[in-house]
């Protein structure tokens, strides 16, 4: 694990948010998005794995940790945010950067690939398109309901919902999660994160159009112990020119940065001594 120190930063969106970020480590560089009710901090053990190869940046998303939230939300302005963290950290020339979406971060990674972001090199973890790979059926208003239960601040409503309707957890799993110390993290970032991945998901089907925008190398990541996910990163590799596919056997989606670490840095080594 890198010992490099971590500098933590502020860059203003397009529509003036702040949103905050760590940067850890020197060389190319990776960015990664979050998902679900998490922030930054999420991916600590991560970007000091990855630290000792690269110059590794962690944001909190807006609405997340420390970061601001500027009214009204679009789903296009966490896509600027993206940009705005990217141009940061390279003084403007943001060509050379790479970018890691975890689970729903994937949703961000194709807008801003469709947006027309230079992206160097793409890795997602299971990304949870549940339409059309057997997953669970997300009901057509589940944004709604996120949404309503946001505004009357009923947090741990808002993640019984999302790992019930979402992710597909069984009401007795979602009992047992409710017990456990892990459930008062999720349940703190919830809103209004459930409120904008919901947003960002749409009908929770592979967006095609945006997916066939990206045409860097990409490696589609899972853990082969949930079906549907599997058939979902199938599915978005082998739409995605240069999509490729690899499985840590056993991995559970909230995966060990232990075991993703390796499979990454070896996919983005081949960023050094490319121009970038």
């Amino acid at each position: 694990m890198s010992s490099s120190p971590t500098h933590t930063s502020t860059v203003t969106s397009a529509d003036g948010t702040r949103i905050d970020f760590d940067r850890q480590g020197s060389g190319p560089v990776v960015v990664l998005i979050c998902a679900g009710p998490t922030e930054r901090s999420s991916h600590a053990e991560l970007a000091a794995l990855l630290a000792d190869t690269r110059t590794v940046v962690n944001y909190d998303r807006r609405g997340r940790g420390t970061s601001g939230d500027t009214q009204p939300f679009h789903v296009d302005r966490e896509v600027e945010d993206l940009m705005a963290v990217a141009e940061a950290v390279t003084a403007g020339d943001s060509a050379g950067v790479s970018l890691f979406g975890n689970s729903g971060g994937a949703f961000i990674a194709f807008r801003a690939a469709a947006a027309g972001m230079p992206i160097h090199r793409l890795t997602l973890w299971e990304p949870p398109f549940a339409a059309g790979s057997g997953g669970p059926e997300v009901p057509s208003d589940y944004q709604l309901r996120q949404a309503a239960l946001a505004q009357h601040d009923r947090n741990g409503d808002m993640v019984e919902l999302f790992l019930g309707a979402a992710v597909g957890m069984p009401p007795e799993v979602i009992a047992g999660l409710r017990q456990s110390p892990y459930w008062g993290f999720i349940e703190n970032a919830a809103n209004p994160a459930l409120v904008y991945d919901a947003a960002q998901a749409g009908d929770f089907d592979v967006p095609v159009e945006r997916v066939a925008r990206v045409t860097c190398p990409t490696l589609v990541l899972d853990g082969g112990t949930t079906p549907w996910l599997t058939r979902a990163a199938d599915r978005v590799a082998e739409l995605i020119p240069g999509g490729s596919r690899r499985t840590l056997a056993g991995q559970p989606h909230n995966v060990d940065s232990g075991a993703l670490a390796p499979a990454l840095a070896e996919f983005l080594v081949a960023q050094n001594g490319a121009g970038s």
